[in-house]
């Protein structure tokens, strides 16, 4: 089976920037399209505030929804390319096949929650009885998309654990180009005029699409890639699903921790008013920005790390993971800090194009940001502490939790 790229003797630095910019860009694209769908919300004349609001105070919902693609891919993605160096690849295909079924399991388990617990979950996570309706509508639209998110998300982590980070990242870009397109024209006034609701159609639509085009991609690359959704070479294994939950529990528990942040936030802000939430929601999406960057930087690498970890090649696996680290926490200091709070007034004034923008500027003053904590442990030691990784770090040390499996 051909690799688009050797993981075991290409140049590192070479190697390392074909495996993670194209990564890196496609989560840059997906945070952006999110950061879009705000923009357009909140410039819409006489309810933009409160529309805005609304959405943002589903913004810790869908993260939580989220963490679960991360559970299972990002868990499955290290163990798939250790199963790879080990020159294991009927073992790789029924870590994939098991990922598959969880993920489906999971979409539908919590597609049905969700639903039902929805009205109470907005209430929990922020909501006011002026933002409630508009939260409301989106979130069940998004929640009926689920499943395409997840398995697009989930399995796109398989992609590039293999070395195909460029396919991974048209998924992803497909998806939040299309949302990018899609927003105007059911948000706007001068188009369906669906206001929330439209946001929450249009990010549908692009999942969906964006799984779609995942799986013609499959049928494309059959024989190319490990990740195969063939019915008769599906299986569940308890043992591989344990394992692959297990190793992805420190990017699950990242997500609830920031889902917990968020959620006491939005409590504490509701006190203020929807103007207060509406700002909390825009400098979350752009703190969301710079990390997501540097989780996609890692993202790119983790496959050179774990296959190099599980061949015996420490000092190749050493060599990307020093690489890596310079170059997303410099990223995370330039775009993230310095970057962002060179222009706050005029980024958030982006959000708001009418009489609201200066209320909101008064709820948030200065567009105060403040950049994710950067947590730089040793390779093992870190283990103590997962909730305290950053995002460049994080996918390094997932493999060595599959140590003890």
């Amino acid at each position: 089976m051909r690799h688009t790229n050797d993981l075991g003797r290409d140049k590192i630095f070479p190697l390392v920037c074909r495996l993670a910019i194209p990564t890196m860009l496609a989560q840059m694209v997906s945070v952006l399209y999110s950061i879009v769908d705000r923009i357009y919300i909140g410039n819409i004349a006489g309810i933009g505030d409160l529309a805005l609001a609304g959405v943002g105070v589903c913004g810790p919902i869908v993260t939580l929804l989220s963490s679960f693609a991360s559970l299972v891919g990002l868990g499955g993605a290290p163990i798939l390319a250790m199963r790879l160096g080990e020159g294991r690849p009927r073992e790789a295909e029924k870590v994939v096949s098991n990922g598959f079924l969880t993920l489906l399991i999971l979409s539908a388990v919590l597609t049905s929650v969700f639903l039902l617990l929805k009205d109470r979950l907005l209430m929990v996570f922020g909501a006011s009885e002026a933002t409630f309706g508009y939260a409301d509508t989106y979130l069940t639209i998004y929640t009926c998309g689920t499943v395409f998110s997840l398995l697009a998300t989930g399995l796109n982590s398989y992609l590039i654990a293999q070395g195909f980070s460029g396919l991974g990242m048209f998924t992803v870009v497909l998806g939040a180009v299309l949302n990018i397109v899609l927003d105007p024209i059911f948000i706007m006034p001068w188009g369906f005029n669906m206001g929330a609701a439209g946001a929450g159609l249009a990010t549908f639509i692009s999942n969906c699409v964006a799984c779609c085009y995942f799986f013609v991609l499959l049928a494309v690359k059959r024989g190319k890639t490990y990740v195969c959704v063939n019915p008769r070479k599906l299986s569940f294994d308890g043992r591989i699903v344990r394992s692959v939950c297990g190793v992805g529990v420190p990017a699950a528990i990242q997500n609830l921790l920031n889902v917990t942040g968020m959620t006491i936030l939005n409590n504490f802000t509701s006190a203020y008013g929807a103007d207060a939430i509406a700002a909390m929601g825009i400098c979350q999406k752009l703190a969301q920005v710079p990390m997501y960057a540097s989780m996609g930087f890692s993202q790119g690498v983790m496959p050179l790390v774990s296959y190099n970890y599980s061949s015996g090649n420490i000092k190749r696996m050493k060599g990307g993971i020093r690489l890596a680290l310079t170059v997303s926490l410099s990223f995370m200091d330039g775009a993230g800090y310095r970057g962002v709070r060179a222009f706050p007034r005029d980024l958030c004034a982006a959000f708001h194009g009418h009489s609201g923008r200066g209320r909101i500027r008064r709820a948030f003053p200065g567009g105060t940001y403040t950049c994710p904590a950067v947590y730089v442990h040793r390779l093992h030691g870190s283990r103590r502490v997962p909730g305290r990784r950053s995002g460049a770090q994080q996918p390094y040390l997932r493999h060595t939790a599959q140590d003890r499996v």
